[in-house]
């Protein structure tokens, strides 16, 4: 039987990703960021994951809704590699083929973090999937980082329904922040840490000095 081949990796335009966790602000970054770049005459695409077309959309109410443990790490590894093949296929690699800049809040650091380091040793897993199904990385990443116990609360206020990784603690937040810290470290060739313990405008301004 033939392996997959991997998502092609010829896109023309620029990747940049935000990471954090719940609560952090990456989510506005990622917005303010698109809002900035494209009033300056940028062609910017804003997505997310899970998420970023129909089917990678359908996925996301699986895994961020329901009880805490409703799914297994592994089956949570399988289920956000299969959203993000369907977004790299319909969105993602569209647009930067067409030139455009894709600003994505979240993509595989997410799992290398949430599923990878946090819910068991399961990097190994996480990388070989992404190695054989996804075959690229972000050109840029910006990890928002912020006090665990700030943006659990900001994350449960939202009351979005989508709280189920919220809704594991405050001891799992802090083992994810501590996991996007150490994964920024080891790939220092494409993340830098934004401190989120700002406001916005402030961070903001941050990160676009980094452009």
């Amino acid at each position: 039987m033939t392996a997959p081949a991997p998502v092609p990796a010829t896109p023309q335009g620029r990747f940049i990703t935000f990471e954090g966790i719940d609560g952090s602000g990456k989510s506005t970054q990622a917005r303010l960021l698109a809002d900035d770049l494209g009033a300056q005459g940028t062609d910017v695409l804003l997505t997310r994951e899970p998420g970023g077309s129909p089917g990678a959309e359908e996925i996301r109410s699986l895994l961020l809704t329901g009880d805490p443990d409703r799914w297994s790490a592994q089956t949570e590894i399988l289920l956000f590699t299969a959203a993000r093949r369907d977004h790299m296929e319909k969105t993602v690699l569209p647009a930067l083929a067409a030139g455009r800049t894709v600003i994505s809040d979240r993509f595989a650091d997410s799992t290398r973090v949430y599923q990878g380091a946090t819910r068991g040793d399961l990097r190994t897993l996480v990388d070989r999937l992404h190695d054989l199904m996804i075959g690229r990385e972000a050109d840029l990443t910006f990890v928002i980082d912020m006090d665990a116990a700030t943006a659990l609360r900001r994350g449960l206020a939202r009351s979005s329904g989508e709280d189920r990784f919220e809704d594991m603690g405050l001891a799992f937040q802090q083992a994810l922040r501590d996991g996007f810290l150490s994964l920024a470290q080891a790939a220092t060739d494409r993340c830098i840490v934004i401190d989120g313990d700002r406001d916005p405008a402030v961070v903001a301004a941050d990160i676009r000095s980094h452009l």
